[in-house]
């Protein structure tokens, strides 16, 4: 079974989202996921509401977040990064759906934000489809024998 992935992309750093979205799009089609919906929101802190709308749909078995929180003159970055991973992470619970966390930072500049593109990209991807084959492979067991969900 293929995993439908929806991806949501922050339109802030757009020089560095947008080269996470075409490497998470590549990924995705090596692992042989497929991509059913990309949606942009202004900002990292704007992709709860966008994720939420992805998880009610049927045709969506994970969801993949791009965003880079790049250091400025305040801890506004930190602020950002620790309330979004909060979110992500109780939208995945709330809806039982792998929500994974594509977003480097915070506490990075831009050229470290650059350098983490591909392997930020990767991983989020990665994860999303592991997680929704271990989490079927788990709902469709019926031993009671101990097994390993690899």
């Amino acid at each position: 079974m293929r995993v439908r992935i929806g991806l949501v992309v922050s339109e802030f750093n757009d020089d560095v989202t947008s080269k996470m979205l075409k490497r998470a799009k590549k990924h995705a089609e090596s692992l042989g996921a497929d991509v059913k919906y990309t949606c942009y929101v202004p900002g990292t802190f704007d992709m709860p509401l966008m994720i939420a709308t992805l998880l009610r749909k049927k045709d969506v078995d994970a969801v993949v977040t791009l965003g880079a929180v790049i250091k400025g003159e305040t801890k506004h970055d930190e602020i950002i990064a620790h309330n979004a991973a909060r979110s992500i992470a109780d939208l995945s619970l709330r809806y039982k759906k792998p929500v994974t966390l594509g977003i480097s930072g915070p506490n990075m500049n831009k050229l470290q934000a650059k350098s983490r593109i591909n392997a930020v990209s990767i991983r989020a991807v990665t994860a999303a489809v592991r997680m929704t084959s271990r989490i079927k492979e788990l709902q469709a067991a019926k031993t009671k024998n101990t097994r390993v969900i690899k």
